[in-house]
């Protein structure tokens, strides 16, 4: 057993600046505890950052921690894989101690609402399968009609 503390600066990860609108840092808490069925992370977005819409292979949860955020749901339109028409078909709250479920290949964003304050989630990504990778695909959009392209 190997124990861990998801608050604090120290083990930090730097994410892919493509994949979120602000700064935004992580903690890999699934390495830490060995965890083989599902990715765990600590993610902490600053004031207003948020992540760009994107879509897994597998299901993932989604529990808030420290302030305000939302998960954005939305629907395409179109068959390109890379640049399609979209609409946002559901927007939800995040608040401390708040738990979602987002379905595997639902195109979704989520992150801070408050541009003066900071948001943190856990995310856990359940692996579509044992010891295969979990995928998610990266969009470019405006986040209101249209994807793009894949980044």
């Amino acid at each position: 057993m190997k124990k861990t503390n998801i608050f604090g600066t120290g083990d930090q990860r730097k994410v892919n600046p493509d994949w979120f609108t602000g700064k935004t840092w992580m903690k890999v808490l699934s390495e830490k505890i060995k965890s083989k069925d599902q990715d765990i992370y600590h993610v902490h977005f600053e004031k207003g950052s948020r992540t760009k819409i994107h879509q897994h292979d597998g299901n993932q949860v989604l529990i808030g921690v420290k302030g305000k955020g939302s998960l954005e749901i939305f629907k395409k339109y179109g068959t390109s894989k890379s640049n399609f028409k979209i609409k946002r078909t559901e927007r939800i709250a995040l608040n401390e101690g708040d738990i979602v479920h987002i379905p595997a290949k639902v195109l979704h964003t989520h992150g801070s609402i408050d541009k003066k304050k900071p948001f943190s989630h856990i995310a856990i990504n359940i692996l579509s399968k044992k010891n295969k990778p979990y995928k998610t695909t990266w969009y470019e959009s405006d986040f209101k009609s249209s994807v793009t392209e894949i980044i």
